[in-house]
């Protein structure tokens, strides 16, 4: 009995030391943005980025928190140390690279333009001439419009919440977006307010802009918390996990970090 004793509270001992292990891993993240991330009815988190984040933060070993700011105040905010990992949709591109570092690619979302069907409108600079395009600040959606747009006629106008585009353009005071597609199918085109709009085209292409997948960004130097999440992606890579995720938020759509 005295032996069956102490083995219980050898095993009580490791499971306080285990719980004691954990790190606390802190997200950062912009929560008006489904279905990446958002707030139900309850109020409580939900979407994609969040349940992948759980997922890592599981295999990781991470005792995980939540921390909300505007996406672009996400970088300012994380150099401020006011969280650890930036998780929210947030494309590795050569500009945010030279400010924040980041984990390997976990997933790919293709970019497209969202307009009025009918409307015969191509995401070309040509064509959205004269036209008025919302986008997300911050955003490299954003930063793509302003390159190749703004420049030859389209006005691009940034709004901090991507939910207040959707409502400019059903009010008529823009002509489209340009965003992710699966933000813009789940967030969108599958909801009420969505109904005669649609995709316009094909996805736009500028790696240097827009990208080579989204990753988790991190301060510059921050190694060892580098190591320990590619380590964790990778994991939830391999066993299907981001793919499970991906099918049951944007069904049909291939976000394989590779091309």
């Amino acid at each position: 009995m005295k032996k069956l004793n102490a083995l219980f509270v050898a095993l009580g001992m490791l499971t306080s030391a285990h719980a004691l292990a954990q790190e606390t891993l802190r997200y950062g993240l912009e929560s008006q943005y489904p279905p990446f991330e958002s707030r139900n009815a309850q109020g409580e988190l939900e979407g994609f980025d969040i349940e992948l984040g759980k997922a890592i933060c599981q295999v990781g070993n991470f005792d995980c928190k939540w921390v909300e700011s505007s996406f672009d105040a996400l970088i300012p905010a994380l150099q401020a140390k006011k969280f650890d990992a930036i998780n929210s949709a947030m494309n590795i591109t050569e500009a945010r690279a030279k400010s924040i570092d980041f984990t390997k690619p976990i997933y790919r979302i293709p970019t497209m333009l969202i307009v009025k069907e009918g409307e015969k409108l191509l995401p070309t600079a040509e064509s959205l001439k004269g036209k008025n395009i919302g986008v997300l600040q911050g955003s490299i959606q954003e930063t793509y419009a302003k390159k190749h747009w703004e420049a030859q006629g389209v006005t691009v106008t940034s709004y901090q919440d991507q939910n207040q585009v959707y409502n400019d353009m059903v009010a008529g005071r823009l002509d489209g977006t340009l965003v992710m597609s699966a933000a813009g199918q789940s967030g969108f085109l599958e909801k009420p307010q969505g109904k005669g709009f649609a995709f316009a085209g094909k996805p736009v292409e500028d790696d240097t802009i827009l990208g080579t997948g989204i990753g988790f960004g991190l301060r510059k130097g921050d190694d060892k918390l580098k190591q320990e999440l590619d380590a964790a992606i990778a994991k939830v890579q391999a066993d299907g996990t981001v793919t499970k995720l991906a099918a049951k938020f944007f069904p049909g759509i291939d976000v394989s970090a590779s091309k």
